[in-house]
């Protein structure tokens, strides 16, 4: 035991890691080129094992297609660094007053690398577009879907039944949660052409006997999934309704199928439901209203020289409401969310929020401020040490 806690306190092994981690960014970096930022992140630093491929637009790729280069991912380096200076502090590291300062800093260490994972595992980060003079109770993410039912028959709110897009893999069955209803994926596809045909590739054939692609004669034709920051895959499926006496139809359901198209109903008896695939939704106890939306420009350009939405918060609770003007490096945190001003559309008509839930805001924070002290503690006693024996000369 002494011996294995000897290893991961080794002062070899924090070299080794550091070297791994400088390893695991540079190729981080080349990856992010091809798949861009969101999928470079979840495969290299948000993950156990990454494995490195030659690019296809890289010379000589047609000889070296085959080369692939596995090394330790982000989690397994940064659980491994955590250890290790525990590991270390355990059985190298005795606390005294000379020692303050690196006992902090080390501190403060521990706690970045915690809530580097807190943040992983347990942040969300989801839009909110809001039309000026508009109002909003619900952000959307831009990577996830979700297939709903929606039951409308109270004139005073909607009953969504919601399934994770994790879900529907073909041929699989799964219930809908309090509903007599059942969703049969017949076919999944992560992103497709809606519409029309891609240029080089046939479209599927469509299973759907119910709603658009039956009416309107809907073509889909699968496409490569994108990891662009600036598009949205078209996740598509299709799915089959099965009620407790069998069958009620097959319908194409995609998230670029809205409000523009007819919406499509799933019956049964005297109940019914709309059958919706979209991007995946958090609801609020508020609404957000967009006041007043406002964009300055650099005279003479089109630059952005400042952004800034006056938006008026609506609580179900009124003791809870309040006004806010958001801007760039100025949100506004309410009920554990923080509202970024993000973006602007619809010629300067609608805001779009970056909002963001994040229980370990605070810790970094925090490990910054134990660092910053500690290295002022630390390089303190040695200046006035300094100092102390230059008066003694």
């Amino acid at each position: 035991m002494q011996a294995l806690l000897q290893f991961f306190a080794s002062l070899r092994l924090t070299v080794i890691l550091l070297a791994l981690s400088m390893v695991l960014i540079f190729f981080g970096t080349l990856a992010q080129v091809e798949t861009g930022i969101w999928k470079t992140q979840k495969d290299y630093f948000e993950s156990v094992l990454a494995i490195w491929a030659y690019p296809e637009a890289w010379i000589a790729y047609d000889q070296l297609y085959w080369l692939r280069i596995p090394m330790p991912g982000g989690y397994l380096l940064g659980g491994m660094l955590l250890i290790n200076l525990v590991a270390a502090h355990v059985t190298r590291f005795t606390l005294t007053a000379k020692k303050a300062g690196i006992f902090l800093i080390h501190i403060g260490l521990i706690l970045l690398l915690i809530s580097e994972l807190l943040t992983d595992v347990l942040s969300e980060e989801s839009q909110m577009p809001v039309d000026e003079g508009a109002s909003s109770n619900y952000s959307q993410e831009y990577r996830d879907n979700e297939l709903v039912l929606i039951d409308r028959m109270h004139a005073d709110f909607d009953t969504v039944h919601s399934i994770p897009i994790a879900l529907l893999k073909p041929g699989k069955t799964v219930a809908v949660p309090e509903s007599p209803l059942t969703i049969r994926t017949i076919s999944y596809y992560p992103n497709a052409q809606i519409g029309r045909a891609q240029e080089g590739a046939a479209p599927v054939e469509s299973p759907a006997n119910q709603g658009v692609a039956v009416k309107m004669n809907v073509v889909v034709t699968p496409s490569a999934v994108t990891y662009a920051e600036n598009q949205i895959n078209t996740a598509t499926a299709y799915v089959e309704v099965l009620g407790p006496e069998g069958s009620l139809g097959i319908w194409l359901v995609s998230n670029v199928i809205d409000d523009r198209f007819p919406p499509q109903m799933v019956t049964l008896g005297e109940q019914s439901w709309e059958i919706v695939l979209r991007l995946k939704r958090h609801y609020y106890p508020f609404e957000v209203e967009l006041v007043d939306f406002s964009h300055e420009k650099y005279p003479g350009t089109e630059i952005p020289f400042n952004y800034s939405s006056e938006v008026m918060v609506r609580h179900s609770d009124t003791t809870k409401n309040q006004k806010a003007l958001i801007y760039m490096n100025h949100p506004l945190r309410y009920e554990g969310l923080t509202f970024y001003q993000a973006s602007f559309a619809n010629d300067d008509r609608t805001s779009i929020f970056q909002v963001v839930r994040n229980p370990g805001w605070i810790l970094p924070y925090v490990s910054v401020l134990l660092m910053g002290v500690g290295m002022l503690v630390q390089f303190g006693m040695h200046f006035f040490k300094f100092l102390k024996k230059r008066a003694s000369v």
